[in-house]
C-alpha cells in the first residue's frame, strides 16, 4: 500500500480558473500528481464538462482512483504524448491544457523514490518507476565528460567537473547506489554556499541528475507543442514552473508564438498583413501570494504563465 505524504498544490485556487473558460469543455491536466489541481478544475466544470489527466508516475495513477467522477479519466503516459494518447480517444481539440512542472512533494518525501538527499534511499529518481534507467545505473555507466555536462547544464553547478571526477573515481571501488552516498560525495567536493549556508551542497547535482533521468526539459518542450495543436481557438495554456530552466523554456515558447514576426528581418519590404499571425495572445505572468508562500514554502519559486490560443488570425 502506498504511504501517504502531504501535498499542497501550488496556486490551486488561482491557476484552474485561469484555464477553465468554458465549463462545458474538455480539459487536460497534463501533470496529475496527487490531484489537487484536477479536483479544482472539476469543481469549475458543468455536468457536460470533461477532464482528462496524465501522469507517468504509477503512484499518481493509483491515487487518481480516489476521484469518483464520471467526468474524469486519467492516462498513464508522459505529458509529451498527450496528442497521440488523446487521438486514441478521438479527442483532437480541447478547451485548455494545464501543466504543473517538476517533482511533487510526495515524490520528494518518499525516500524509496530517491529524489531527495535529506533521507537515505535507493538512487532511483525515475518519475515512472515502471521503465527507464535509474540514476544509479546512469552514474555507473556515463562518462566523466557526460556527467559533468549534465550537472553543469541542468544544475548550473560551477563545480560540475570536480563532482564528475569524484563520481567516476569513487565508482571504481564504491558504486553509488544510495542518495546519502551521492550527497556525501558531493559535499566533499563542493564548498558551502556563502550566500545561503543552509543550502545543501548536493542540491544542484540532484536537480540536474533528476532532470536528465526524466528528460524533463525535452518533455516540457514537446508538451508545449502538443498543447498548441490541441487547444481550440480562445482556449488557454497554463504552466507552473519552479526553476529558471523550465520557466525560460515556457517564456521563450510563449513569446515566439505570440510574436512570429520577429523571425523576419525588419528591413524586409513586408506589409503587416504579410507577416505570420500570432498563435498566442494575452500572455500573463502570475506569482503566488505572500500568504501562500508562508503556508507552502514550495510555492516561493513558482511562476504561473498563461496564454490564450489564437487560431483565427490576428486578435482584435
Amino acid at each position: 500500500m502506498e504511504k501517504r505524504f502531504a501535498h499542497l498544490s501550488v496556486m490551486a485556487e488561482v491557476a484552474p480558473p485561469m484555464v477553465v473558460t468554458n465549463p462545458d469543455g474538455t480539459y487536460v491536466d497534463a501533470t496529475f500528481g496527487r490531484g489537487g489541481h484536477s479536483r479544482r478544475i472539476l469543481s469549475l466544470l458543468s455536468p457536460e464538462g470533461r477532464l482528462i489527466a496524465f501522469d507517468r508516475d504509477p503512484q499518481a495513477i493509483e491515487s487518481a482512483k480516489e476521484i469518483d467522477d464520471k467526468r474524469f479519466s486519467i492516462i498513464h503516459a508522459p505529458f509529451s504524448h498527450m496528442r497521440e494518447e488523446l487521438s486514441l480517444k478521438n479527442v483532437d481539440r480541447v478547451a485548455g491544457v494545464f501543466m504543473d512542472i517538476g517533482v511533487s512533494s510526495p515524490q520528494i518525501d518518499d525516500a524509496s523514490r530517491g529524489f531527495s538527499f535529506r533521507m537515505d534511499g535507493p538512487l532511483d529518481m525515475r518519475m515512472d518507476t515502471s521503465c527507464g534507467q535509474t540514476a544509479a545505473e546512469w552514474l555507473a555507466s556515463a562518462s566523466e565528460t557526460e556527467i559533468a555536462r549534465v550537472i553543469h547544464t541542468l544544475g548550473e553547478e560551477r563545480f560540475a567537473k570536480k563532482i564528475a571526477r569524484a563520481i567516476v573515481q569513487s565508482r571504481v571501488t564504491d558504486p553509488l547506489v544510495s542518495t546519502q552516498q551521492l550527497a556525501k560525495l558531493v559535499a566533499q567536493v563542493v564548498p558551502a554556499n556563502k550566500k545561503d549556508p543552509t543550502q545543501n551542497p548536493a542540491t544542484r547535482t540532484f536537480q540536474a541528475i533528476r532532470i536528465h533521468i526524466n528528460s524533463e526539459l525535452d518533455e516540457l518542450s514537446q508538451a508545449l507543442e502538443a498543447a498548441m495543436d490541441l487547444v481550440e481557438d480562445g482556449g488557454r495554456i497554463a504552466v507552473i514552473t519552479f526553476h529558471s530552466l523550465e520557466d525560460r523554456i515556457v517564456k521563450r515558447f510563449f513569446d515566439e508564438k505570440a510574436h512570429p514576426e520577429r523571425r523576419f528581418d525588419s528591413r524586409l519590404p513586408l506589409r503587416a498583413s504579410e507577416l505570420p499571425a500570432p498563435e498566442l495572445t494575452d500572455i500573463r505572468r502570475i506569482l503566488p501570494t505572500e500568504e501562500e508562500c508562508a503556508a507552502n514554502p514550495r510555492a516561493r519559486s513558482a511562476i504561473l504563465r498563461v496564454a490564450t490560443r489564437v487560431r483565427t488570425g490576428r486578435p482584435a
